[in-house]
């Protein structure tokens, strides 16, 4: 099984646009997929060390269009713990940077194109591939964990063409990349825009530089994407004065985006003849489970939305029972063909099927309203007892993030620990804690609010809650 064969009907289309702003044909785009495929010669496993660039893009396109199974790992991956997972996977080929490869001992150059290599890692493969297998994605959080998701042809076809429905996605699309290729959300930005002969404008210029808005005026982008965090920023460079006149919409996926901020930024869509889709998605769903019309999204600001087309949720109780009734809380289910063949711990775990049978239970706690649409609640294990009340972490995020405060919690039965980025003043802390005792009528033995530089957040603007200060 392969996935982009139909690439070739737009071959002479521009496919993907450098920060140089030269455009690059799908036909070389195939090309040059296609001859790393051809070195590689075989159905086996490649790591690529992914960037915002033409090379890894090819390599990507070639390994699925070929049947050979990719691992998307990002480029700014420690050294010891890219060797952790070549020992976990034992890759036949990696693919990357010329500086990155150069460290790495037993490697052979096999093919070079550009700045980045094809090397033969000299392992030998003592593990079988499932036939159906694909892809391989690090999960949200886990860049350095030898955790991984199995993704199938099957569940990338559907998700693609699901995405390219709903948000209408054609040949004169542009969009700018604002996120990693080895973050789900940021590959599906490029797999829908490739498979609808549209074209990808490649760059890791960070949102708030020149060079970014430069790039998209001067590559007439029509949409990007976001997670919350990138909202937060634009916002603070006055997103509603920039000039964006070839921008037709915008999409937010990574997280839930503070209501206040959703409602703002309808509003200055509005104004410049815009349109802002909230979406909702998980790596073990390939990407993406839902989507909320425009139109609906100032009304709806604290929903999910519903289904993509294809998929369907249900909430199931604490029995694992449907629950029927709006308005009731369970957690949120998933079933569709996108849902992910299951994870993968090691090498030995790719022989390995579907697991999930099409069906994902999400981690996420949701109810439903009359009209059918999805509000998330929290997580289930985001949850702690602080004397015996719960005490969602998540609701708890929101409502000091609405109030100006930028802040991560964490902790453990009886301790809630608030950390907030500031600069260790007295004032900031204290009003924090105000909030907290009197607003939420937490008891003040119960949390510590604890000052800190930055919140540790990954590439695609999540916080890291692992990296948290542990001696905390």
């Amino acid at each position: 099984m392969t996935y982009f064969r139909h690439l070739d009907d737009f071959a002479d289309r521009i496919s993907l646009v450098d920060e140089s702003g030269g455009g690059v044909p799908y036909a070389r785009l195939l090309a040059d997929g296609d001859e790393i495929a051809a070195k590689i010669g075989r159905r086996t496993l490649v790591f690529i060390i992914c960037s915002n660039r033409v090379e890894p893009v090819a390599a990507y396109v070639g390994c699925l269009r070929a049947g050979v199974v990719p691992v998307l790992l990002s480029g700014s991956l420690d050294q010891t713990l890219l060797g952790g997972l070549l020992e976990s996977y034992r890759p036949e080929f990696v693919f990357g940077p010329e500086t990155t490869l150069g460290g790495l001992d037993g490697f052979r150059e096999v093919f070079r194109l550009g700045g980045y290599l094809l090397a033969d890692t000299g392992r030998e493969r003592d593990y079988d591939l499932h036939e159906e297998l694909a892809l391989l994605l690090t999960t949200s959080g886990s860049t350095g964990s030898p955790k991984l998701v199995r993704q199938s042809y099957r569940n990338i076809r559907a998700n693609t063409e699901s995405i390219i429905e709903y948000l209408g996605i054609g040949p004169e699309d542009r969009a700018i990349c604002t996120l990693p290729l080895h973050y789900t959300y940021g590959l599906s930005i490029l797999n829908t825009h490739l498979a609808g002969g549209a074209r990808v404008i490649l760059t890791e210029a960070p949102v708030m530089s020149r060079d970014f808005w430069n790039l998209l005026r001067t590559g007439g982008a029509t949409t990007f994407g976001g997670v919350p965090y990138i909202y937060e920023m634009l916002k603070k460079l006055r997103f509603a004065t920039l000039p964006t006149p070839s921008l037709r919409y915008l999409t937010q996926a990574g997280g839930r985006l503070d209501a206040a901020l959703l409602r703002e930024l309808c509003d200055i869509c509005d104004r410049k003849g815009l349109r802002f889709i909230v979406m909702y998605g998980q790596t073990e769903a390939t990407a993406r489970m839902s989507w909320l019309p425009w139109e609906r999204a100032r009304e709806k600001s604290e929903s999910i939305g519903v289904a993509i087309p294809g998929g369907r949720f249900w909430l199931a109780d604490e029995e694992m029972r449907p629950i029927e009734g709006p308005g009731v809380v369970g957690e949120l289910v998933y079933d569709g063909p996108n849902v992910t063949l299951g994870y993968a711990d090691s090498r030995h775990d790719l022989a390995k099927g579907d697991e999930r049978g099409g069906r994902l239970f999400t981690g996420d706690l949701a109810r439903r309203d009359e009209e059918g649409f999805y509000y998330i609640a929290g997580r289930k294990k985001r949850f702690l007892k602080i004397f015996g009340s719960r005490v969602n972490l998540d609701e708890v995020e929101t409502l000091l993030n609405r109030e100006g405060h930028c802040c991560a919690c964490a902790g453990t039965d009886d301790l809630l620990l608030v950390f907030l980025e500031c600069d260790d003043r007295d004032e900031k802390r204290l009003e924090v804690e105000k909030y907290l005792g009197e607003r939420l009528a937490l008891n003040r033995a119960g949390f510590k609010v604890l000052p800190i530089k930055a919140i540790p957040r990954n590439e695609a603007g999540k916080v890291q809650y692992s990296a948290l200060p542990a001696r905390a």
